[in-house]
């Protein structure tokens, strides 16, 4: 491949189809015609010495070569972008940009209400997309610039800017008429009971295995949307952290209790990429998460 033959162009088309997996969608996405796309693939394809994309149903699908050069184009891109920003005034009343932000479902119920009030406010016009990734690809979206922020408690995201947004803790909530309400929290009382808990949020899963009570899990969640449901119903309990479990407790007759065992601190963090430092929006927005929460 002649490197000096390299189009930029080529590299947004390329983006853009290796998101939309499909190319009539890639080009409204880029503003392009379908032709204009298509014949950017092909004479990347032909730089290249590979298909990069195969039909499928619905669209295409990217080879083995494609998702190996994708990284590596969504992180120049991003540079080159990033570099062209930062002479850019930022105007939040008249911005309409995207912001896609990673956090788990206790996040978004923590993270959102406060945040989309200011904003409504203060950025009428700005849009934030809530996503909740897999952890092992967090860092890897945020390096390629597929996400602007992770929030939450990410102890495995290492290499990233950050900033400490809450300090929580770790309780256990149960139904108010629980047999054991009055001594919820001993560690006792924890042999005793038997337990719901979420994917969304693995921490509690370990410290019951650490404490030998992994059998004692009753009912597995993908989120925890339907918790505070089944624990009212049920003589389940659930250890999450204090603030989302205050705000199930203001909707569903539920007792909260203070963890009589050593946990983890509860920290949870403001993650970004260094490269989005010095973006005025970006830095519009990390400044107002830490005006609100930190």
């Amino acid at each position: 491949m002649d490197k000096k033959q390299l189009d930029l162009n080529l590299l947004r088309v390329f983006r853009a189809v290796y998101i939309a997996r499909n190319v009539r969608r890639a080009a409204e996405q880029i503003d392009l015609s379908q032709p204009a796309v298509s014949h950017g693939l092909t004479r990347l394809r032909l730089q290249l010495k590979d298909p990069l994309f195969v039909r499928a149903p619905g669209g295409v699908v990217p080879t083995a070569r494609a998702h190996h050069f994708a990284r590596s184009v969504e992180a120049a891109l991003a540079i080159v972008e990033a570099s062209l920003d930062e002479t850019e005034r930022f105007d939040p009343l008249t911005s309409m940009r995207r912001f896609v932000l990673h956090m788990s479902d206790l996040g978004q119920g923590e993270f959102l209400p406060v945040l989309m009030e200011h904003l409504g406010m203060h950025a009428p016009g700005l849009r934030i997309e809530a996503t909740q990734l897999p952890l092992d690809d967090v860092l890897p979206a945020l390096e390629q610039n597929r996400i602007d922020f992770a929030l939450g408690y990410l102890p495995d995201v290492r290499g990233t800017e950050h900033e400490r947004l809450i300090a929580d803790r770790y309780v256990v909530v149960a139904r108010k008429n629980h047999p054991l309400a009055a001594s919820l929290g001993t560690k006792r009382s924890l042999q005793q009971l038997e337990y719901l808990v979420s994917l969304s949020h693995p921490e509690p899963g370990k410290a019951l295995a650490r404490l030998d009570l992994a059998e004692q899990v009753r009912v597995t969640l993908p989120h925890y949307g339907a918790a505070p449901d089944v624990l009212c119903r049920t003589d389940l309990a659930a250890i999450i952290p204090e603030r989302p479990a205050l705000r199930y407790a203001r909707n569903f007759p539920l007792v909260i209790k203070t963890l009589r065992i050593d946990l983890p601190p509860l920290e949870i963090w403001a993650h970004w990429y260094w490269r989005m430092n010095h973006n005025p929006g970006h830095r519009w927005l990390r400044e107002t998460l830490a005006t609100l929460y930190g």
